[in-house]
């Protein structure tokens, strides 16, 4: 065995390892939903309510998060004004009384379970920001604010939710080690049957190696003939992405006057939606890959199994330039590229054999059974909905999300939009992407034994 070979096993060996330490000692931090309580008053029949953010840093582009709660106040009677947010927050805006008013905040603090942080009103007197206020200070247990006049009070604080993350964790524990211990075996179990079937599965990637120039070549003229006759050409690709963009743009952010986290909704859907154009294209055009090239699938000498990746490159080079828009988009609106961008390749990757493994499988079966085509149209539709690329998974309960986040694709497309905001790292959701790439590795063994299994039939078929 060559030194190469050798270095190669040892460091999958130890990557090995690491995962399998981190799955049994690592701890987990959970976002569930925590109760937040504002005890006010007003001098007048003053309203309060509650904004807040997730936002690393707070700045003047404030956005509402999620629905709030309103609550009124008669003169000089205290009332709560209540809200469930996750602990994901970061700071609280408070809206508290009326233009020319004066009010009172008593208390503000987050619960969960049996534990409680409280923001101590010397916190609140001094806030990170603030609006229409015309003095704020504190007096006799409470925090007064003169509003200016013609101007409504606004009050922009940081919250600290230790005590509530601790319970949480806490509470979570049992499930979590019980998920571990399930992600252990299926991750130990994957790598052994990929190990012992290691000569079928990797001369796949042997033959997509071999013949990557052809692939290539292959992928440009796919991609120049799909609009060949028509005036525009090539421009026909970008067309019809953008103009779904604007039409959800105008539906949700203008029509609905939606709001979706501390960010424009144009960018937020931009950053959510170009990978999901990415693996919607190539799910269509992989799907029938067979069904397009059966002049080639019919030729003995022609090795096949390189088409649907083909239809995966095909569909790269549009991907590229809606990747290059979302960024400068996300430029024009303050976030700057940062060290955070590196990701997106990987995140790329991670679709790239999602989409991959899926196309293997439904481009031999639609050769037998040619509905699946429809079939598929008709979940890519639904698809669209089910991930956050239009709406924000907080306003789901939180005892509901993981039904979204079971979907692959939701790991890719927050991915790609903590990759252009410059939020987070892949290594940080471990559960996720631990849970991403048993799953996908699945996709792709099942994919590929199917195609293996029915190609030999193509040519009679065809």
């Amino acid at each position: 065995m060559s030194k190469k070979k050798i270095a190669a096993l040892l460091l999958m060996a130890l990557l090995i390892a690491a995962v399998n330490v981190g799955l049994l000692i690592g701890s987990g931090n959970y976002q569930d939903a925590c109760a937040v309580s504002l005890e006010f008053s007003s001098s007048g029949e003053g309203t309060a309510a509650v904004y807040w953010s997730q936002k690393e840093a707070f700045s003047s582009d404030w956005c509402v998060q999620l629905p709030y709660t309103e609550s009124m106040a008669e003169d000089g009677e205290k009332a709560v004004v209540a809200a469930d947010v996750t602990t994901e927050m970061k700071f609280l805006r408070l809206d508290v009384g009326a233009a020319g008013e004066t009010s009172k905040i008593y208390g503000l603090e987050a619960s969960y379970g049996d534990a409680s942080d409280e923001v101590p009103l010397e916190k609140i007197a001094s806030p990170v920001s603030m609006s229409g206020v015309a003095s704020i200070s504190l007096e006799d247990g409470c925090v007064v604010i003169e509003a200016e006049e013609g101007a409504a009070p606004q009050v922009v604080v940081g919250i600290d939710f230790t005590n509530c993350q601790a319970a949480m964790n806490k509470a979570h524990a049992p499930s979590d080690r019980l998920f571990r211990i399930l992600m252990l075996v299926v991750f130990d179990g994957t790598l052994l049957v990929l190990f012992l079937g290691r000569n079928r599965f990797l001369q796949l990637p042997r033959d997509l190696v071999k013949n990557r120039a052809l692939i290539v070549k292959l992928a440009k003229n796919d991609f120049k003939t799909k609009y060949a006759g028509s005036y525009l050409g090539i421009v026909w690709a970008f067309v019809q992405p953008v103009v779904t963009v604007l039409v959800y743009w105008l539906v949700f952010s203008v029509g609905f006057r939606s709001s979706y986290g501390p960010m424009p909704f144009v960018m937020y859907l931009v950053c959510g939606i170009v990978p999901w154009f990415f693996i919607q294209d190539f799910m269509n055009s992989g799907t029938n890959a067979m069904l397009e090239y059966s002049y080639l699938v019919k030729k003995v000498v022609f090795n096949i199994s390189i088409l649907p990746m083909v239809k995966a490159i095909s569909a790269a080079f549009v991907h590229v330039f809606f990747v290059a828009l979302a960024i400068v988009i996300a430029a024009i609106y303050g976030y700057y590229p940062s060290i955070y961008l590196i990701q997106l390749p990987y995140y790329f990757l991670c679709m790239f054999v999602f989409g991959l493994g899926l196309v293997y499988g439904t481009c031999a079966v639609v050769i037998f059974f040619r509905d699946l085509s429809q079939v598929i149209n008709i979940f890519l539709q639904i698809g669209v909905w089910t991930i956050p690329i239009m709406w924000n998974i907080n306003i789901a309960p939180a005892r509901l999300r993981w039904i979204f986040k079971i979907n692959p694709m939701y790991y890719v497309v927050n991915g790609y939009r903590e990759a252009i905001y410059g939020q987070n790292w892949f290594w940080n959701h471990m559960g996720m992407t631990l849970y991403f790439w048993v799953f996908t590795l699945a996709v792709f063994a099942i994919g590929m034994t199917i195609f293996k299994r029915l190609k030999v039939h193509f040519a009679d078929v065809l």
